[in-house]
């Protein structure tokens, strides 16, 4: 079974918050070569890195760079400003870097965005052209994401984080699935999947977690595991539980075998946004004397 995480952040040493950026939990630092080392002792053969925007807003280098190094393990996603005035030329762009699969588009909790905005639309039919599927980051705007797959019912969009808040650290939220009921009706747009990234935030018990359980088997039955895919959300995820931890939790806990359980680890990824990591093989054995 191929075991793809479909978010880790990549960031350098050093690397400082953007201005008026939020607080971003994680190590000091999540390089290639420490985000390759975490992933091998974890049993993943390969991952999505989605540009950092608390420390890089739009700017794409690092993740690159990392991505440039090791393109068989990784592919890439970047957010979208929506104030860019050359919007489309750069999600063009965008889709002309090796290794892009989509764009990110973070639309804010605390506005209300109009569904008829014209740089919503303009980001998800430059997206289409390149052949980019949508990540949509829209926590409390369940209606404006069922808008937006209603409008462009052949562009392929990915509810970030199950589409709930999640916290970036401890404790957890007093009603982490109070939105569930809103997510679960997005499922009948054929063309929304979900990723189940970063769930350890989302449990008020200790490992391996029991709580979540219940209501992920309604997001599993609602969207179908062909359009669910795991995610760690590592390192973001780091004072709640280990990377290894966000592995097995799925790995040996979700009742899940065969098919369903390659589907949510890697599957659904690899269809939905038309990536399969090709991953370099060992190097042939050296002949003896």
């Amino acid at each position: 079974m191929l075991i793809i995480d479909s978010q880790i952040h990549p960031y350098g040493p050093g690397a400082n918050l953007a201005p008026g950026g939020s607080h971003l939990p994680g190590p000091p630092s999540a390089t290639g070569e420490e985000i390759l080392a975490a992933m091998a002792a974890a049993g993943v053969d390969a991952a999505i890195l989605v540009s950092a925007w608390a420390y890089y807003r739009y700017d794409a280098r690092y993740a690159v760079s990392v991505r440039n190094q090791w393109p068989e393990r990784f592919a890439l996603v970047n957010p979208v400003d929506l104030d860019d005035p050359a919007l489309a030329e750069t999600v063009a762009a965008w889709g002309a870097t090796p290794g892009a699969i989509a764009i990110r588009l973070l639309l804010p909790s605390t506005t209300r965005l109009d569904p008829d905005d014209a740089r919503l639309h303009t980001a998800i039919l430059a997206a289409k052209r390149a052949g980019l599927a949508i990540n949509m980051a829209c926590v409390d705007q369940m209606p404006l994401a069922g808008h937006l797959a209603s409008r462009h019912p052949s562009a392929r969009f990915v509810l970030d984080h199950l589409g709930l808040r999640q916290p970036l650290e401890p404790p957890p939220l007093a009603e982490p699935f109070a939105d569930l009921a809103n997510v679960l009706a997005l499922a009948a747009h054929d063309n929304i999947a979900i990723k189940v990234s970063g769930v350890g935030t989302l449990s008020r018990q200790a490992w391996p977690f029991a709580d979540i359980w219940p209501p992920l088997a309604r997001v599993f039955a609602a969207y179908g595991l062909a359009r669910c895919m795991w995610g760690s959300d590592w390192t973001r995820t780091i004072h709640f539980l280990s990377y290894a931890q966000a592995v097995a939790m799925f790995r040996d806990h979700a009742g899940l075998a065969g098919e369903e359980l390659a589907q949510l680890m890697g599957g659904t990824l690899q269809r939905i946004y038309g990536w399969t990591p090709a991953i370099a093989a060992p190097p042939p054995a050296r002949a003896m004397g």
